[in-house]
């Protein structure tokens, strides 16, 4: 038997344990090769929201490699620990060192280069399916199958490069060992988990520090501490901290005397010590991928909301005065071709700053808007009417996206170019998106008396007429590609900045709800699309990490279980203390993370004025608990089927 068979056969006969690391690698390189696929289609360079997918796709792609390149790094590096007792006994019989490592490097290509064609022929085959639904999600236009000799070049030699450096990289941890140290192999005794109180301090001190530091008022720097303190708390926790807890609990004899508590709480003392890193490393993944994931369907939600609580369909504005009436007749048209009833609204704001009596540093732009007009528009925009007011009173329309000082009912403030004109807020309007347009300013509501004097002493460049179109055939759905508000919506803000640019003339701006819901649609979706299979990568990847550190440890385990099975172990008990502790190494992560994601995400929601953000964290993390629940089975269901062929 030559040298490349005995390390052929080798691969075979664990081919139960290689399984997950064959099957994760194999997902990486078919996404990495979907990816590429996108990336150097011949048509991506003639659409320009291709040429922005084409490079999200390939900064998604970086982060596959990099995470592939440490994913393979960690598995051969467990299996290589698991194999000390093989490689002990083959330097017995006489193999020299050259010997083994040309024998773990022969195993670790023939397995990379099995994952390499499997996830290359598994991408060819979804390739078209790929293409088809990256497009359908992203929006742009149906791109044909083409035979990807690129992609299939360029996936083919950076995995066969990351496989071949991370099999020289394993070397070192063989050329460490002596032979009495690896006959010795997993049997060695663990040494009881120590546990430091300054070390567990210390952990709890970083935790905290994040959470306040993420509470403050958000910068690069606050972001930056929270982060570094966040994720060092987070290995003490592991490695510090939940020791200490188990230490804790193993304090009241009654609790861990009864049932087999005693028997998988000593060993949980054992299981997260020495899985501390790896835990650790599942627990880091986990967050990043659900702070993601809530962030864009938060940012999903808040687009949805927008658009719904939205009342007009477009919005043209004019500055200065300047004639809008070429801009109306194109307008006109296209709403009268598409046969649309609508409503159109001419009002005329006028730009102002107000502020407080007591601080005269500090002030509000405001826009303001005589009442009568506003109840004129209340019925279209479904809002309540406002009495009549005073000429000192005046009603304020907050815009959610647009903070200004607080200030409630009762309170007096001044105009700044009229400061001998006190006014009294009536009461405040708190909408849940500005109905005069997402990026306005906060509207002031007075008396007619009040807005001519206004009127009368402004600036030409501090009025601004805007026209607001109301079209009910618009108002029941959210827009679809290709629909007719999203078209005409489409052509009218194009044809604003054409016009603009070729006339060097910015005074005039359509702006349309449609246009600007798909816009962020279609930037979630094609982050989303990228972020899912990112996250499958990561996720499979974790419960790959798990099943390692359980395999590693499966004989040790199955040592000491035959042993308590002949002093009246039972089967049953058995099974319910390893799926206890099986449990608890796959679900801590999850908790902790969703934990983290409830933490970070609530604070940089709240600077983008988007307050739903339970319910978003909550669905991400139960569906990254539904696919751990699946793992969590498959693993444990054959974990106990090891174990129960020893019991006695």
């Amino acid at each position: 038997m030559g040298f490349p068979q005995f390390a052929f056969n080798n691969v075979r006969r664990n081919a139960r344990a290689y399984m997950a690391f064959f099957l994760s690698s194999a997902f990486m390189v078919m996404i990495f090769f979907s990816y590429s696929v996108f990336i150097y289609h011949p048509d991506v360079s003639s659409i320009e929201l291709g040429k922005n997918s084409a490079t999200g796709m390939k900064i998604a792609s970086y982060i596959v490699f990099i995470f592939a390149f440490f994913f393979v790094l960690y598995s051969i590096s467990a299996f290589l620990k698991l194999r000390n007792l093989e490689f002990g006994i083959l330097m017995i019989l006489g193999a020299r060192p050259g010997q083994i490592n040309r024998l773990i490097l022969l195993e670790n290509m023939i397995i990379g280069l099995l994952s390499i064609l499997s996830g290359m022929a598994a991408g060819m085959l979804l390739s078209k399916l790929f293409l088809l639904l990256s497009t359908n999600i992203i929006g742009v236009t149906d791109m044909p199958f083409y035979w990807p000799v690129k992609a299939l070049v360029i996936t083919s030699v950076s995995f066969l490069a990351l496989f071949l450096i991370n099999s020289i990289f394993t070397l070192l941890f063989i050329r460490k060992n002596q032979v009495l140290e690896l006959l010795k192999g997993s049997v060695k005794p663990k040494k009881e988990p120590k546990v430091s109180w300054l070390l567990s301090l210390l952990g709890l001190a970083l935790l905290t520090t994040g959470a306040i530091s993420i509470g403050q008022e958000l910068s690069p720097n606050t972001l930056l501490i929270a982060a570094v303190t966040g994720i060092a708390g987070t290995y003490f926790f592991y490695s510090q901290l939940s020791v200490l807890g188990i230490r804790l609990l193993k304090l009241s004899r009654k609790r861990l005397w009864r049932g087999t508590n005693l028997l998988w709480i000593n060993e949980m003392s054992y299981k997260v010590k020495d899985n501390a890193r790896m835990l650790f490393l599942v627990t880091v993944v986990t967050s990043l991928a659900c702070m993601a994931a809530s962030l864009l369907l938060s940012i999903s939600s808040s687009n949805n909301t927008t658009y719904l609580n939205s009342p007009f369909a477009i919005d043209y504005s004019v500055d200065n005065g300047h004639d809008p009436e070429p801009g109306l007749t194109t307008i006109h048209d296209a709403l009268e071709n598409a046969g649309l009833q609508y409503t159109e609204n001419k009002v005329e704001f006028i730009r102002g700053s107000i502020r407080g009596l007591n601080d005269v540093d500090q002030f509000d732009n405001v826009q303001l808007l005589p009442v009568s007009v506003f109840n004129q528009l209340a019925g279209q925009m479904d809002v309540t009417g406002i009495p009549p007011l005073s000429d000192r009173e005046v009603v304020l329309l907050l815009n959610p996206q647009n903070a200004i000082s607080e200030y409630n009912a009762g309170e007096k403030f001044l105009l700044a170019d009229q400061v001998n004109v006190e006014l009294v807020l009536n009461h405040l309007i708190n909408p849940p998106v500005m109905p005069f347009g997402q990026y306005n300013q906060p509207v002031m509501i007075v008396s007619e008396s009040l807005y001519a004097k206004a009127a009368g002493t402004a600036r030409a460049n501090d009025r601004e007429i805007n026209y607001f179109y109301k079209i009910p055939a618009w108002d029941a759905l959210l827009p679809k590609t290709g629909e007719p508000e999203t078209v005409i919506s489409s052509e009218l803000v194009q044809w604003s900045r054409d016009r603009n640019h070729a006339t060097d003339n910015w005074h005039t701006l359509i702006s349309a709800r449609a246009d600007s819901y798909m816009n962020t649609k279609q930037g979630t979706s094609m982050v989303s699309f990228i972020g899912i299979f990112i996250a499958l990568i990561f996720s499979l990847s974790s419960a790959s990490f798990l099943y390692f550190k359980l395999h590693t440890e499966l004989n040790a385990d199955m040592r000491m279980y035959h042993a308590l099975s002949k002093i009246g172990l039972s089967t049953r008990e058995m099974s319910a203390s390893a799926t206890r502790q099986i449990a608890l190494l796959f679900y801590i992560p999850i908790l902790i993370a969703a934990v983290q994601t409830l933490v970070v995400v609530r604070p940089v929601l709240k600077v983008m004025d988007i307050t739903n953000v339970t319910v978003p964290v909550l669905i991400t993390s139960a569906a990254f608990l539904v696919v751990q629940t699946v793992y969590f089975i498959i693993v444990r269901s054959r974990y106990i089927h090891s174990l129960k062929k020893m019991m006695v």
